[in-house]
């Protein structure tokens, strides 16, 4: 019975096992026929929010810089002034088509971690159908192309708030050309399009370190550079018209929500902590200029809250996607204490004539928002926060200056060799309106 017990036994587990077999080759078939994963899909909202964010941040040159720019310097030179940011719009618009969205944001290869390469020159390749981070935000690469764009018009744009009123238009046209080539488009690539910067978790949400430390840095230099104007400590050089400057520092911080909000590339709700902080640091940054000023010059000027908002704005934009609100109020508040200190003391006590202070809120700014996103940085915002570090921001930081400071200086000097930078003495106390464009406001 045993021996008879154990025979069925056997059997009933070779059944089995022929029944486990015939069932897995039933199910073989049906495994591999299991549809594919569908392709990324064009993202109708995010790519709505991106359209707008561009508009709103090509506003924020022309004519918001523009305008900022331009009731900031004498009447003699106010067409000059806003000729180059309408200028300079025009001309890195068709670089960035040409050479710079390439060099920034395609994959260059074994030298990748310093520059992209050159298989999107003049946009190569680039269709309506194809998108830009597919799977994540789904818009198409036109619009991220044209998104990034607008970063790259308005940083070498606010380089020329440091020499204003003293730079010849031929010169500032092939300076501008080369910068865009030779420093803003690698260190674009450094931190935002898989370079080394970006690999190493240095953290810059919407420009910090690419547009605003790199455009302040090129601004001291070419102050340094060019020297004074024409008169500089004895001259009577305050703004001919606040209100311009006024609607100016306005259309940027309206603009600034595309700047900002727009970088998550996508609406969600990280977009939305953007723009909140954005707004916050820049309302904190305001007051807290404006009360530095008062207790110090005993009045609060006009000039000096729109500058305090526009320091806001600098010093938040590293971090509006990664701190939460609180950090950004904090933010505001040191940034509009510091950029006033830079602005109206550092500039007097070094000496250096950095016109409409592109490297006193710029520089600095970005500085002050690159350190405390290392510091502020919240997790529960931004998960990429959890890895921040004051010492990677440095890191970030010290190569930016570094590179730009040395590229700005050597282009600096093949334009002089090339056109020469300042127009003559007497040109320019004639003013730069009627001497370079041959107008004049009346």
């Amino acid at each position: 019975m045993k021996t008879t017990g154990r025979a069925a036994a056997a059997l009933a587990l070779a059944a089995l096992s022929t029944v486990a077999a015939f069932a897995q080759e039933a199910a073989a078939p049906a495994t591999a026929a299991a549809p594919a994963a569908p392709a990324p899909a064009l993202d109708t909202g995010n790519t709505a929010w991106m359209l707008t964010s561009t508009a709103l941040v090509l506003m924020m040159t022309i004519p918001g810089l523009a305008l900022f720019y331009g009731g900031m310097v004498r009447k003699k030179n106010v067409l000059a002034t806003i000729m180059q940011s309408f200028a300079i719009t025009c001309l890195v618009t068709v670089l960035w088509f040409m050479f710079g969205y390439s060099l920034a944001f395609s994959d260059g290869g074994g030298t990748n971690a310093y520059l992209g390469g050159f298989s999107k020159f003049f946009h190569h390749g680039i269709t309506t159908a194809t998108l830009w981070a597919p799977g994540v935000a789904n818009i198409p690469e036109f619009v991220f192309s044209m998104f990034q764009m607008t970063f790259a018009i308005i940083t070498p744009a606010l380089i020329a708030g440091a020499f204003a009123e003293r730079m010849k238009f031929s010169a500032l046209l092939i300076f501008m050309g080369l910068w865009l080539v030779l420093v803003y488009a690698p260190i674009a690539h450094w931190v935002w399009g898989g370079g080394f910067l970006g690999t190493a978790g240095v953290l810059d949400f919407a420009g910090g370190t690419v547009v605003h430390i790199n455009a302040g840095v090129a601004g001291l230099v070419c102050a340094l550079v060019l020297g004074k104007r024409e008169g500089y400590g004895t001259t009577n050089m305050a703004p001919h018209n606040l209100v311009y400057s006024v609607i100016g520092a306005s259309l940027l911080w309206v603009g600034w929500f595309g700047f900002n909000a727009g970088s998550e590339l996508a609406a969600d709700g990280l977009a939305g902590a953007a723009m909140m902080n954005t707004q916050v640091a820049t309302a904190a940054a305001a007051l807290a200029w404006m009360f530095a000023e008062w207790i110090v010059a005993k009045k609060p000027s006009v000039l000096g809250i729109i500058s305090g908002a526009v320091a806001g704005l600098v010093a938040v934009t590293p971090a509006s996607g990664f701190v939460n609100p609180t950090g950004a109020f904090i933010i505001g508040i040191v940034a509009g204490v510091v950029c006033y200190l830079s602005a109206v003391k550092l500039k007097h006590a070094f000496g250096y004539d950095d016109s409409l202070d592109a490297f006193g809120v710029h520089g600095v700014g970005g500085v002050v928002g690159a350190l405390l996103t290392g510091t502020l940085a919240d997790p529960a915002i931004n998960a990429l926060g959890k890895g921040a570090s004051v010492g990677t921001q440095v890191y970030g930081i010290v190569f930016t200056i570094l590179w730009t400071a040395i590229a700005t200086f050597v282009i600096l000097f093949i334009v002089k060799a090339l056109v020469g930078l300042r127009p003559s003495s007497q040109e320019e106390v004639e003013g730069l309106d009627v001497t370079q464009h041959g107008e004049v406001v009346p």
